[in-house]
């Protein structure tokens, strides 16, 4: 699942014009890593939320800057209404 909710994060940045070369899962999402700004942060949120039905509320966006891409992807994880059958 993890692998699922990175690719699909990759492809969302790709899709939103940012390039992920070099991207990992040691890679900040705001500055200094992926170098998303905060409408981007929240356009991919709410990407995330769509595609995986789950949802962030306000404090949590906010901090998605500053979390790295595993964080990102740790964190949506056991949130996925399916995850608890797999």
């Amino acid at each position: 699942m993890i692998d699922e909710i990175r690719q699909f994060v990759l492809d969302s940045l790709t899709d939103m014009n940012y390039s992920i070369e070099g991207i990992n899962d040691d890679t900040a999402l705001g500055p200094a890593g992926a170098d998303l700004e905060s409408l981007a942060l929240a356009e991919l949120a709410v990407r995330v939320e769509d595609k995986f039905g789950v949802r962030f509320d306000d404090d949590e966006a906010e901090q998605l800057a500053g979390m790295t891409v595993g964080e990102f992807c740790q964190t949506v994880a056991p949130r996925i209404p399916s995850a608890s059958a797999h």
